[in-house]
Protein backbone atom coordinates (compact mmCIF):
# COMPACT_ATOMS: atom_id res chain seq x y z
CA UNK A 1 0.00 0.00 0.00
CA UNK A 2 1.44 3.56 -0.76
CA UNK A 3 2.10 5.39 2.07
CA UNK A 4 1.36 8.91 2.70
CA UNK A 5 2.80 11.24 4.74
CA UNK A 6 1.53 14.72 5.87
CA UNK A 7 4.70 17.47 7.33
CA UNK A 8 2.28 19.53 9.52
CA UNK A 9 5.49 22.27 10.34
CA UNK A 10 5.23 22.72 6.51
CA UNK A 11 3.93 25.89 4.54
CA UNK A 12 2.35 23.73 2.44
CA UNK A 13 -1.52 23.15 3.44
CA UNK A 14 -2.13 19.41 4.52
CA UNK A 15 -4.01 19.09 1.33
CA UNK A 16 -2.16 20.48 -0.91
CA UNK A 17 0.66 17.93 0.15
CA UNK A 18 -1.63 15.18 -0.14
CA UNK A 19 -3.03 16.09 -3.50
CA UNK A 20 0.03 16.60 -4.73
CA UNK A 21 1.43 12.96 -2.91
CA UNK A 22 -1.69 11.05 -4.93
CA UNK A 23 -1.15 13.02 -7.90
CA UNK A 24 2.45 11.81 -7.87
CA UNK A 25 1.43 8.20 -7.03
CA UNK A 26 -0.78 8.03 -10.14
CA UNK A 27 1.83 9.50 -12.87
CA UNK A 28 4.22 7.40 -11.49
CA UNK A 29 1.90 4.20 -11.81
CA UNK A 30 1.83 3.85 -8.56
CA UNK A 31 -2.04 3.54 -8.93
CA UNK A 32 -1.92 2.50 -12.31
CA UNK A 33 -5.62 3.37 -14.09
CA UNK A 34 -8.67 1.28 -12.72
CA UNK A 35 -7.32 0.94 -9.66
CA UNK A 36 -9.27 2.40 -6.43
CA UNK A 37 -7.97 4.40 -4.42
CA UNK A 38 -7.88 4.23 -0.31
CA UNK A 39 -10.95 5.36 1.26
CA UNK A 40 -10.88 8.48 2.93
CA UNK A 41 -11.72 6.38 6.41
CA UNK A 42 -8.41 4.56 5.40
CA UNK A 43 -6.50 7.92 4.55
CA UNK A 44 -7.44 9.74 7.91
CA UNK A 45 -6.18 6.77 9.58
CA UNK A 46 -3.05 7.35 8.12
CA UNK A 47 -2.35 10.74 7.75
CA UNK A 48 -4.23 12.12 10.48
CA UNK A 49 -6.25 14.34 8.25
CA UNK A 50 -9.96 15.20 8.48
CA UNK A 51 -11.84 12.97 6.18
CA UNK A 52 -13.60 16.13 4.75
CA UNK A 53 -10.09 17.25 4.17
CA UNK A 54 -9.56 14.30 1.86
CA UNK A 55 -12.89 14.24 0.50
CA UNK A 56 -12.14 17.36 -0.83
CA UNK A 57 -9.24 16.27 -2.12
CA UNK A 58 -10.86 13.73 -3.73
CA UNK A 59 -13.34 16.21 -5.69
CA UNK A 60 -10.51 18.25 -6.97
CA UNK A 61 -8.83 15.19 -8.59
CA UNK A 62 -11.95 14.39 -9.75
CA UNK A 63 -12.54 18.02 -11.33
CA UNK A 64 -9.12 17.71 -12.56
CA UNK A 65 -9.68 14.37 -14.49
CA UNK A 66 -7.34 12.30 -12.78
CA UNK A 67 -9.89 9.97 -10.91
CA UNK A 68 -13.86 8.77 -10.88
CA UNK A 69 -15.86 8.85 -7.70
CA UNK A 70 -18.58 5.37 -8.41
CA UNK A 71 -21.62 5.87 -5.83
CA UNK A 72 -21.62 3.50 -3.74
CA UNK A 73 -17.68 1.77 -4.26
CA UNK A 74 -15.20 3.99 -4.26
CA UNK A 75 -12.41 6.55 -6.10
CA UNK A 76 -10.82 5.03 -8.67
CA UNK A 77 -7.89 5.93 -11.14
CA UNK A 78 -9.10 7.14 -14.80
CA UNK A 79 -8.48 5.01 -17.06
CA UNK A 80 -6.54 5.95 -20.64
CA UNK A 81 -9.80 5.69 -22.50
CA UNK A 82 -12.30 7.87 -20.65
CA UNK A 83 -9.76 11.16 -21.54
CA UNK A 84 -11.35 13.43 -22.61
CA UNK A 85 -11.30 14.12 -26.64
CA UNK A 86 -8.60 15.91 -26.72
CA UNK A 87 -6.43 13.22 -29.51
CA UNK A 88 -4.41 11.56 -26.55
CA UNK A 89 -6.83 8.63 -26.99
CA UNK A 90 -6.49 8.20 -30.53
CA UNK A 91 -2.70 8.60 -30.32
CA UNK A 92 -2.10 6.51 -28.00
CA UNK A 93 -4.02 3.64 -30.23
CA UNK A 94 -2.44 4.01 -33.15
CA UNK A 95 1.38 4.02 -30.94
CA UNK A 96 0.93 1.44 -28.44
CA UNK A 97 4.65 0.72 -27.85
CA UNK A 98 5.65 4.13 -28.23
CA UNK A 99 3.06 5.04 -25.60
CA UNK A 100 5.07 2.35 -22.98
CA UNK A 101 8.13 3.28 -23.86
CA UNK A 102 6.76 6.43 -22.79
CA UNK A 103 5.82 4.97 -19.49
CA UNK A 104 9.02 3.29 -18.87
CA UNK A 105 11.11 6.21 -19.43
CA UNK A 106 8.79 8.50 -17.22
CA UNK A 107 9.17 5.00 -14.42
CA UNK A 108 12.91 5.39 -15.03
CA UNK A 109 13.27 9.03 -14.25
CA UNK A 110 10.75 9.06 -11.32
CA UNK A 111 13.00 6.58 -9.84
CA UNK A 112 16.47 8.81 -10.82
CA UNK A 113 14.79 11.55 -8.30
CA UNK A 114 13.27 13.33 -11.33
CA UNK A 115 10.38 14.94 -10.65
CA UNK A 116 7.28 14.77 -13.46
CA UNK A 117 7.64 18.56 -13.87
CA UNK A 118 11.52 18.32 -14.48
CA UNK A 119 10.90 15.35 -17.07
CA UNK A 120 8.13 17.46 -18.84
CA UNK A 121 10.60 20.53 -18.81
CA UNK A 122 13.28 18.39 -20.45
CA UNK A 123 10.90 16.45 -23.05
CA UNK A 124 9.71 19.76 -24.13
CA UNK A 125 12.72 21.29 -24.34
CA UNK A 126 14.10 17.92 -26.45
CA UNK A 127 10.99 19.12 -28.31
CA UNK A 128 11.14 22.74 -29.20
CA UNK A 129 15.34 21.87 -30.01
CA UNK A 130 14.17 19.79 -32.50
CA UNK A 131 11.32 22.18 -34.05
CA UNK A 132 13.92 24.77 -33.71
CA UNK A 133 16.60 23.00 -36.03
CA UNK A 134 14.00 21.90 -38.46
CA UNK A 135 12.90 25.21 -39.16
CA UNK A 136 16.96 24.81 -41.10
CA UNK A 137 17.88 21.79 -43.04
CA UNK A 138 21.08 20.96 -44.29
CA UNK A 139 22.03 18.35 -47.14
CA UNK A 140 25.69 18.41 -47.16
CA UNK A 141 28.02 15.85 -49.74
CA UNK A 142 31.30 16.21 -50.94
CA UNK A 143 31.99 18.00 -53.54
CA UNK A 144 32.88 15.76 -55.62
CA UNK A 145 29.00 13.98 -55.65
CA UNK A 146 27.49 17.27 -55.63
CA UNK A 147 25.34 15.93 -58.10
CA UNK A 148 23.69 13.66 -55.27
CA UNK A 149 23.08 16.41 -52.84
CA UNK A 150 21.51 18.45 -55.52
CA UNK A 151 18.66 15.54 -55.90
CA UNK A 152 18.52 15.16 -52.29
CA UNK A 153 17.53 18.52 -52.10
CA UNK A 154 15.16 18.65 -54.58
CA UNK A 155 13.39 15.85 -53.09
CA UNK A 156 13.60 16.70 -49.69
CA UNK A 157 12.10 19.98 -50.74
CA UNK A 158 9.07 18.45 -52.60
CA UNK A 159 8.43 16.37 -49.57
CA UNK A 160 8.73 18.31 -46.73
CA UNK A 161 7.40 20.95 -48.26
CA UNK A 162 10.53 23.77 -46.18
CA UNK A 163 13.59 25.27 -48.06
CA UNK A 164 16.59 23.04 -47.67
CA UNK A 165 20.35 24.15 -48.04
CA UNK A 166 22.82 22.26 -50.09
CA UNK A 167 26.12 22.24 -48.30
CA UNK A 168 29.67 21.05 -49.66
CA UNK A 169 30.56 18.73 -47.25
CA UNK A 170 34.48 20.53 -47.08
CA UNK A 171 32.60 24.12 -46.15
CA UNK A 172 29.89 22.67 -43.22
CA UNK A 173 32.02 23.24 -40.87
CA UNK A 174 31.58 27.18 -41.59
CA UNK A 175 27.98 27.23 -42.29
CA UNK A 176 27.53 25.81 -38.59
CA UNK A 177 29.66 28.47 -37.31
CA UNK A 178 26.85 31.11 -38.72
CA UNK A 179 23.31 29.37 -37.30
CA UNK A 180 22.48 28.73 -33.78
CA UNK A 181 20.77 25.73 -34.79
CA UNK A 182 20.25 22.72 -37.54
CA UNK A 183 19.92 19.53 -38.56
CA UNK A 184 21.95 18.36 -41.61
CA UNK A 185 21.06 15.78 -43.50
CA UNK A 186 23.31 13.47 -45.61
CA UNK A 187 23.42 9.89 -46.90
CA UNK A 188 23.87 6.87 -44.70
CA UNK A 189 27.90 7.33 -46.78
CA UNK A 190 28.93 10.48 -45.91
CA UNK A 191 27.27 10.03 -41.96
CA UNK A 192 30.59 9.69 -40.01
CA UNK A 193 32.55 12.77 -41.78
CA UNK A 194 29.42 14.90 -41.25
CA UNK A 195 28.96 13.82 -37.80
CA UNK A 196 32.76 14.69 -37.08
CA UNK A 197 32.28 18.01 -38.25
CA UNK A 198 28.82 18.99 -36.56
CA UNK A 199 28.75 16.86 -33.28
CA UNK A 200 31.78 19.42 -31.80
CA UNK A 201 29.14 22.20 -32.51
CA UNK A 202 26.06 20.38 -31.11
CA UNK A 203 24.47 19.86 -34.67
CA UNK A 204 22.72 16.67 -35.09
CA UNK A 205 22.99 14.71 -38.72
CA UNK A 206 20.24 12.53 -39.69
CA UNK A 207 21.31 9.80 -42.39
CA UNK A 208 19.22 9.03 -45.21
CA UNK A 209 18.88 5.53 -47.14
CA UNK A 210 19.44 5.60 -50.95
CA UNK A 211 16.19 4.03 -52.57
CA UNK A 212 17.03 0.26 -53.49
CA UNK A 213 16.11 0.74 -57.03
CA UNK A 214 14.40 -2.98 -56.96
CA UNK A 215 11.82 -1.98 -60.15
CA UNK A 216 14.94 -1.07 -62.51
CA UNK A 217 17.25 -4.17 -61.73
CA UNK A 218 13.54 -5.84 -62.60
CA UNK A 219 13.70 -4.58 -65.98
CA UNK A 220 17.11 -4.96 -66.27
CA UNK A 221 17.00 -8.84 -65.39
CA UNK A 222 14.68 -9.31 -68.20
CA UNK A 223 16.46 -7.94 -71.02
CA UNK A 224 18.35 -9.30 -73.47
CA UNK A 225 22.00 -10.57 -73.38
CA UNK A 226 23.71 -8.27 -75.01
CA UNK A 227 21.57 -5.22 -74.62
CA UNK A 228 22.73 -1.58 -74.20
CA UNK A 229 21.72 -0.01 -71.10
CA UNK A 230 22.62 3.90 -70.58
CA UNK A 231 22.72 5.23 -67.04
CA UNK A 232 22.08 8.92 -66.46
CA UNK A 233 22.10 10.84 -63.20
CA UNK A 234 23.24 14.20 -61.71
CA UNK A 235 25.31 12.22 -59.17
CA UNK A 236 28.77 10.40 -60.02
CA UNK A 237 28.73 8.84 -57.05
CA UNK A 238 25.20 6.61 -58.61
CA UNK A 239 26.94 6.27 -61.67
CA UNK A 240 30.17 4.23 -59.65
CA UNK A 241 27.71 2.52 -57.42
CA UNK A 242 25.11 1.34 -60.23
CA UNK A 243 27.92 0.22 -62.40
CA UNK A 244 30.03 -1.61 -59.61
CA UNK A 245 26.49 -2.88 -58.69
CA UNK A 246 25.11 -4.43 -62.24
CA UNK A 247 28.42 -5.70 -63.46
CA UNK A 248 28.43 -7.87 -60.25
CA UNK A 249 24.80 -8.47 -60.35
CA UNK A 250 24.33 -9.59 -64.00
CA UNK A 251 28.44 -9.69 -65.12
CA UNK A 252 28.62 -8.83 -68.81
CA UNK A 253 25.00 -9.66 -69.83
CA UNK A 254 24.59 -6.12 -70.54
CA UNK A 255 26.38 -3.53 -72.18
CA UNK A 256 26.62 -0.42 -69.95
CA UNK A 257 27.06 3.05 -70.94
CA UNK A 258 26.93 5.83 -68.10
CA UNK A 259 27.24 9.66 -67.84
CA UNK A 260 26.17 12.82 -65.94
CA UNK A 261 24.21 15.30 -67.45
CA UNK A 262 26.96 17.81 -68.12
CA UNK A 263 28.13 15.73 -70.49
CA UNK A 264 26.58 16.21 -74.17
CA UNK A 265 28.45 14.24 -76.31
CA UNK A 266 28.51 11.14 -74.40
CA UNK A 267 24.58 12.00 -73.70
CA UNK A 268 24.35 11.71 -77.33
CA UNK A 269 26.10 8.68 -77.79
CA UNK A 270 24.02 6.55 -75.35
CA UNK A 271 20.89 8.01 -77.25
CA UNK A 272 21.64 6.92 -80.41
CA UNK A 273 23.09 3.15 -78.73
CA UNK A 274 21.26 2.21 -75.72
CA UNK A 275 17.80 0.14 -76.06
CA UNK A 276 17.12 0.95 -72.26
CA UNK A 277 17.92 4.07 -70.76
CA UNK A 278 17.67 4.79 -66.87
CA UNK A 279 18.21 8.19 -65.37
CA UNK A 280 16.77 9.79 -62.16
CA UNK A 281 13.75 12.11 -61.82
CA UNK A 282 16.26 15.63 -61.81
CA UNK A 283 18.04 14.23 -65.90
CA UNK A 284 14.82 13.01 -67.50
CA UNK A 285 14.39 16.19 -69.40
CA UNK A 286 17.97 16.58 -70.46
CA UNK A 287 17.79 12.68 -71.52
CA UNK A 288 14.54 13.99 -73.81
CA UNK A 289 16.30 16.60 -74.76
CA UNK A 290 19.36 14.31 -75.81
CA UNK A 291 17.33 12.08 -77.72
CA UNK A 292 15.80 15.25 -79.60
CA UNK A 293 19.22 16.16 -81.36
CA UNK A 294 19.72 12.43 -82.63
CA UNK A 295 16.80 11.27 -83.58
CA UNK A 296 17.28 11.21 -87.07
CA UNK A 297 20.27 8.72 -86.21
CA UNK A 298 17.50 6.09 -84.74
CA UNK A 299 16.08 3.60 -85.68
CA UNK A 300 14.01 2.73 -82.52
CA UNK A 301 13.30 5.63 -79.99
CA UNK A 302 15.21 3.80 -76.40
CA UNK A 303 12.92 3.79 -74.12
CA UNK A 304 13.53 5.73 -70.96
CA UNK A 305 13.46 4.47 -67.37
CA UNK A 306 12.75 7.63 -64.78
CA UNK A 307 13.37 6.45 -61.23
CA UNK A 308 11.06 8.98 -59.24
CA UNK A 309 12.99 8.72 -56.03
CA UNK A 310 16.59 9.09 -54.58
CA UNK A 311 16.46 8.39 -51.01
CA UNK A 312 14.22 5.68 -49.82
CA UNK A 313 10.34 5.98 -48.65
CA UNK A 314 11.38 5.27 -45.13
CA UNK A 315 14.01 7.46 -44.61
CA UNK A 316 11.83 10.28 -46.69
CA UNK A 317 9.14 8.80 -43.18
CA UNK A 318 11.58 8.97 -40.62
CA UNK A 319 12.77 12.29 -41.16
CA UNK A 320 9.52 14.15 -41.30
CA UNK A 321 8.86 12.53 -37.38
CA UNK A 322 12.23 13.51 -36.46
CA UNK A 323 11.56 17.27 -37.91
CA UNK A 324 7.97 17.45 -36.49
CA UNK A 325 6.87 17.55 -39.51
CA UNK A 326 4.16 14.39 -39.88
Amino acid sequence: MVKFFIQPESEIPASNQLYNQIMFAIASRKFPPGQKLPSTRQLAMQTGLHRNTISKVYRQLEDDGLVDAQAGSGIYVRKSDDADATGSVTLLKRHPDTYKAIRQILDDLVKQGCSLAEARDMFLAEIDWRLRCSAQVLVTVPSNDIGAGELMVRELEQALKIPVQLVPLEELGNILNQTRSATVVTSRYFISAAEDIAAPKSVRVIPVDVYDYSNEIQILSQLKPGTCVGIVSLSAGLLRGADVFIRSLMGEKLALMSTQTNDPSRLNAIARSASVIICDHASANTVNQAIQRVQDDLIRRPQIVRCENFISTDSISLLKRELGLA
